[in-house]
C-alpha cells in the first residue's frame, strides 16, 4: 500500500514554494512613489510679520512622505529659490546608494538655483518615524517635512498598534530670514542669534502673538489611543515635549522599537524622533502639548513654550473648559530628566550588537575658539575678540568646494578630502576639567576616517568643557547604530566598559553626548560610501563639529557602491 505522507524531500519542496510565494507576494506590493518637490519663496506670516519664505510645494512644513518596508521613491527636486539646495532623508541607510544621502559637498554638489535632481531611494529593512530636510546651511530651518515607513503588508507592529497616529513636528522661528541670521554670524564669529519662536507643525500656539488663532488643535475620542509622532526638526535646540495630565508610552526612537514604558516627559535632540502612545483616559476636556527648550549649556537660548491643544471631541461647552490644562514642563536645565529619559531606552527584543571590536575609536567633541590677529576686529566678535569654532579630535571640518568628497572619492580626485582623521585626540587630557587655552582652537582641515568594509566598529563621543559642556546630538549618515554606553565625566577604557549594555541596548541614528560626559556607539560598516557624523545643532556644524568615514567597498558588486546617477548635480 503506498503512504500518502509526505517526504522529507517533500516537506522541504513545500517550505520552499510558501517561502518563494511569501517573498513574491512582499515584491509584488512593494511601490515606487514618485514625487516632485519644488523648492521656491512664498509668503508666510507668523508672529505678525509675513515673511517670504522657502518651502517645498508651497507647504510649510513639507509634504509628509508615507510608504512601506521594500517601496522605492523617486523625488525630482527642483530648485527655484535663490539658494543652493540639498536635501537629506534623515535615517534612511541608503544601501550602497550615497548618491541620495543628500549633504552638500559631502555625496553630491548643492542643487543650483534653476536646476534639478532626483533622488532615487530604495527603503530596506527599515520602519518606523524618519524625516527629510535641507542639507544646505541653514535652509532646514523651514525645509522639513515627516517620512513615515510603515511595515510590509502583513507584518506585524511589536506592540498594539493604534488606528490612527498624528506627526507632530518640532521646529523653531526666526522672525527674519534664517539665512541673514546665518550670514551675520558667519561674518561677526560670534553666535547666531536665537530663535523667536518654537513651532509644532509650523505654527507657535497660544503664547506667541498673533498665533492664537492658528494654535493646531488635534481631536481626540474618550478612551481612544493613538500614536504621536514626534520629530525635532529644530535648527539648533534640544527639546522637551509633554500633554498636560497625560502618559506617554515611548514605543519607537529613530525608527527603532523599544521595550515599551511610560514617562510624562520626552526630551528630543535635533534630528531625534520618538514615537509615543498616548490614551484619553482624562476628564474630557482641552489639555495643552508643549515643547520647551532643553539647554544643557551655558549659552542664550530661546526661553518659549510653543504648544498645540489636545481636545476631546464630546468635551463640556461650559465656560470653565475655554482654558486648556496647562503642563508641568521640565526645567531648561534639568539634565537629570533628559538622562533619566535616555537610560529607560532598550531595544525591543535581543540586539545584534557586535562583541568583537576591529575598530575602537575616541572622539573628543565639542566647542573652540580661533584667536584672531586682530581682537578688535568686527569678524572677531566672539568671546574676547576671538571667533568661534568646534571640533571632533581637534580637527574642525571645512567643507570642500569645488567637488563633492564622495566624488572625489569614487573618482579618486586628489586634493578635496585627506583620510588621515586621527582615531584618538592628538592630545590627551582632561576633558572634561580645566582645559588650558593652548587646546581651545582647533586645526581647519577636511579630513575622512577610512573603514574597511564589515569592520565592528565601536566610537566614545567624549564631551569636553571647552568653553562650555553641552549635550551634542550626533548624527551619522548611512548607518544606525547601538548606544551601549554613557556617564559623566572623562571616559575610563579600563572600568567602564564592564557597565556596558551588550543585550539590549537602544538602537538609533543620532544620540546626544551628556553634557561633560561620554557616550559609546557600536555598529557594523556594512555599507561602503562615504558618509558624514556631524553635530546636528546647524550653528556647531557650521563652526567644523563632523567628519566623514570612507567606508572601503567589500567582495563583489552587491558590497560595492553603485555608480553615480546620470543627473548628479555639478559644482
Amino acid at each position: 500500500m503506498k503512504s500518502h505522507t509526505p517526504t522529507n524531500l517533500g516537506r522541504v519542496s513545500i517550505i520552499l514554494v510558501l517561502a518563494c510565494c511569501t517573498l513574491l507576494a512582499s515584491l509584488a506590493s512593494a511601490e515606487l512613489h514618485v514625487r516632485e518637490f519644488v523648492i521656491e519663496a512664498k509668503p508666510l506670516k507668523r508672529l505678525c510679520r509675513t515673511h517670504q519664505t522657502i518651502t517645498v510645494n508651497g507647504q510649510f512644513p513639507g509634504p509628509t512622505l508615507e510608504v512601506r518596508n521594500g517601496d522605492s521613491l523617486a523625488i525630482t527636486v527642483i530648485n527655484r529659490a535663490r539658494y543652493n539646495i540639498s536635501l537629506h532623508w534623515h535615517g534612511i541607510r541608503q544601501l550602497r546608494n550615497p548618491w541620495a544621502d543628500g549633504p552638500e559637498y559631502i555625496t553630491q554638489c548643492p542643487i543650483q538655483p534653476g536646476q534639478s535632481y532626483t533622488y532615487r531611494i530604495k527603503i530596506e529593512d527599515q520602519e518606523g518615524t524618519l524625516w527629510w530636510h535641507a542639507h544646505s546651511h541653514w535652509l532646514r530651518a523651514t525645509i522639513y517635512g515627516a517620512l513615515i515607513i510603515y511595515p510590509r503588508l502583513g507584518s506585524p507592529y511589536p506592540f498594539s498598534m493604534p488606528k490612527r497616529d498624528i506627526p507632530i513636528i518640532l521646529g523653531e522661528w526666526w522672525d527674519r530670514n534664517p539665512m541673514d541670521v546665518l550670514r551675520l554670524a558667519q561674518f561677526t564669529g560670534a553666535a547666531p542669534n536665537v530663535s523667536d519662536a518654537y513651532t509644532i507643525n509650523g505654527q507657535p500656539g497660544d503664547l506667541y502673538r498673533c498665533s492664537k488663532p492658528e494654535t493646531l488643535r488635534f481631536p481626540i475620542v474618550p478612551g481612544e489611543t493613538v500614536q504621536l509622532r514626534l520629530i525635532n526638526a529644530a535648527l539648533n535646540q534640544e527639546l522637551f515635549f509633554t500633554v498636560a495630565n497625560h502618559q506617554l508610552t515611548v514605543v519607537e526612537v529613530d525608527s527603532a522599537y523599544t521595550k515599551p514604558f511610560t514617562t510624562n516627559v520626552v526630551m528630543l535632540g535635533p534630528g531625534q524622533t520618538t514615537n509615543v502612545l498616548i490614551t484619553a483616559n482624562q476628564r474630557p476636556g482641552r489639555y495643552y502639548m508643549a515643547a520647551r527648550a532643553y539647554n544643557s549649556a551655558n549659552a542664550p537660548f530661546d526661553n518659549t513654550t510653543t504648544t498645540a491643544i489636545l481636545e476631546y471631541v464630546n468635551r463640556p461647552s461650559g465656560r470653565g473648559q475655554i482654558t486648556p490644562v496647562f503642563p508641568v514642563l521640565a526645567g531648561f536645565n534639568d539634565t537629570a530628566t533628559a538622562t533619566a529619559f535616555f537610560n529607560r531606552l532598550r531595544y525591543y527584543k535581543r540586539a545584534p550588537v557586535p562583541l568583537q571590536i576591529d575598530e575602537n575609536l575616541f572622539f573628543a567633541v565639542g566647542l573652540g575658539l580661533i584667536n584672531c590677529t586682530n581682537p578688535n576686529s568686527p569678524r572677531c566678535q566672539g568671546p574676547n575678540g576671538t571667533r568661534f569654532a568646534a571640533s571632533m579630535n581637534n580637527v574642525s571640518f571645512v567643507l570642500p568646494r569645488t567637488n563633492s568628497v564622495m566624488q572625489a572619492y569614487y573618482q579618486g580626485i586628489p586634493g578635496i578630502i585627506t583620510a588621515d582623521f586621527p582615531p584618538v585626540p592628538p592630545v590627551q587630557f582632561d576633558y572634561t576639567g580645566n582645559v588650558s587655552r593652548g587646546l581651545w582652537q582647533p586645526v581647519k582641515a577636511t579630513k575622512a576616517y577610512k573603514l574597511k568594509y564589515k569592520a565592528n566598529v565601536q566610537i566614545v563621543l567624549q564631551d569636553t568643557s571647552i568653553v562650555t559642556p553641552e549635550n551634542h546630538p550626533m548624527h551619522l549618515h548611512g548607518y544606525q547604530f547601538y548606544v551601549v554606553g554613557s556617564g559623566f565625566g572623562n571616559f575610563d577604557p579600563k572600568r567602564d566598559p564592564a557597565s556596558f549594555n551588550l543585550f539590549d541596548p537602544p538602537e538609533r541614528n543620532t544620540i546626544g553626548t551628556p553634557p561633560g560626559g561620554w557616550v559609546a556607539i557600536r555598529f557594523v560598516a556594512d555599507n561602503p560610501g562615504a558618509w558624514f557624523m556631524h553635530c546636528h545643532i546647524d550653528s556647531h556644524l557650521g563652526w567644523g563639529l563632523a567628519m566623514v568615514f570612507l567606508v572601503e567597498n567589500g567582495v563583489g558588486q552587491l558590497q560595492s557602491v553603485q555608480p553615480p546617477p546620470l543627473d548628479l548635480p555639478r559644482c
